[in-house]
């Protein structure tokens, strides 16, 4: 019988002082994990424990996601930073999260990398390796949140760490399997019926589907919903219904990977 559980994660936690992004408080009535902001493109000490406060209450699953430090940038920006500067930014940020999570008597139980630096290290090997040696470093037990397919996947897995892979519901692939740039037309998938036809067809083909209709074979274990989006709440909603409805059951990460 096919495992039928399923993930759906946000990206969340990402205002900064009186500057806010997204519907937290709708997302964490959707998903079952929060990818959260720990200070590097997004997120201060108060977003922070605001965030996982509400996670807690919801029985939502929380992670850090850190970033190359770009407040200016939204972490959308490469950086070359040394294997040991970015070493340093991972501890900082996931042990900024870690414990304010101990503030609210809740843990962290995985880690996302975000934007330039997830996208950077799905494509170079090295960099996966960087990451992926930091976060065992940190806490061996954390789950690693990665796109599937990637080089992050690879890394995480010859680390040692528990893995998921992800796909995203909101975005478009290349035929290698990496996203599409933000900066092309069709980088972006939107709204609801679109986002969930696109997740149904590669949950049915085991595979993510790229824009010429390439196919790279993967297991999914999590849904990604970018929280920043005008359209993420109402593409959540959409997408929990239409797993429900096709005979998922939606858990949280640890659930999922029996950690």
């Amino acid at each position: 019988m096919p495992d039928m559980r399923i993930n759906l994660n946000a990206d969340l936690g990402e205002g900064y002082g009186p500057w806010t992004m997204g519907d937290d408080a709708a997302m964490l009535g959707v998903v079952g994990a929060a990818n959260v902001a720990c200070g590097g493109h997004a997120g201060d000490p108060d977003v922070m424990r605001a965030t996982l406060a509400l996670a807690r209450e919801r029985g939502v699953s929380v992670g850090a996601h850190p970033s190359y430090p770009d407040l200016r940038g939204f972490g959308r920006r490469p950086m070359a930073l040394s294997a040991k500067e970015l070493e340093n930014q991972l501890a900082a940020q996931i042990g900024a999260l870690s414990a304010i999570a101990a503030l609210e008597g809740t843990r962290i139980s995985h880690v996302k990398p975000h934007g330039a630096l997830n996208n950077q290290a799905c494509a170079d090997p090295a960099l996966a390796d960087t990451v992926c040696r930091a976060v065992r470093a940190i806490d061996p037990g954390l789950i690693l949140l990665a796109p599937a397919a990637s080089a992050l996947v690879a890394a995480g897995h010859a680390a040692g760490l528990t893995v998921v892979e992800e796909i995203f519901a909101d975005r478009a692939y290349l035929p290698d399997g990496q996203l599409v740039p933000r900066s092309r037309a069709e980088a972006m998938i939107h709204g609801a019926t679109a986002c969930l036809a696109h997740v149904k067809a590669m949950l049915a083909a085991g595979a993510l589907i790229a824009i010429d209709g390439t196919r790279v074979p993967t297991p999914i274990g999590s849904i990604c919903v970018h929280g920043d989006s005008p359209d993420a709440v109402a593409v959540a909603r959409a997408l929990r219904q239409g797993l429900l409805d096709a005979g998922y059951r939606l858990v949280t990460l640890p659930e999922l990977a029996g950690a």
